[in-house]
């Protein structure tokens, strides 16, 4: 059985940061293209970052682009997102989800690609 479980959100002030984390089971991890996507209340499920699967290619949304990073471990079956400099239009629930592509691709950031997705944790930025 496929689990992601995301971690790591919480309330935080405009300016501050975050690191939230997506912890995997049931798959071979290092297989998968990870990624974060992210829905605000009212709004349509977002792209936000995705990371290959050695980790030697990243894409940023550009609303996030300079601010967010991606980045995984797989001896841990991990994907991380660092956010810095954080806004209250980055308020949303996070969600991680796997994709068994080989790689990253401009399709990457369509949320049917993706073939597992995590439960989403809660993020509130406040101004």
């Amino acid at each position: 059985q496929v689990q992601l479980v995301e971690s790591g959100g919480g309330l935080v002030q405009a300016g501050g940061s975050l690191r939230l984390s997506c912890a995997a089971s049931g798959l071979t991890f290092s297989t998968y293209v990870i990624a974060w996507f992210r829905q605000a209340p009212g709004k349509e499920r977002e792209f936000v970052a995705a990371i290959s699967r050695s980790s030697d290619s990243t894409f940023h949304a550009d609303s996030v682009m300079g601010r967010f990073t991606i980045s995984r471990d797989n001896a841990k079956n991990t994907v991380y997102l660092q956010m810095n400099s954080l806004k209250p239009e980055d308020t949303a629930v996070y969600y991680c989800a796997a994709d068994p592509s080989s790689t990253i691709s401009p399709g990457s950031h369509y949320s049917s690609v993706y073939d597992y997705w995590g439960q989403g944790t809660q993020v509130t930025v406040s101004s």
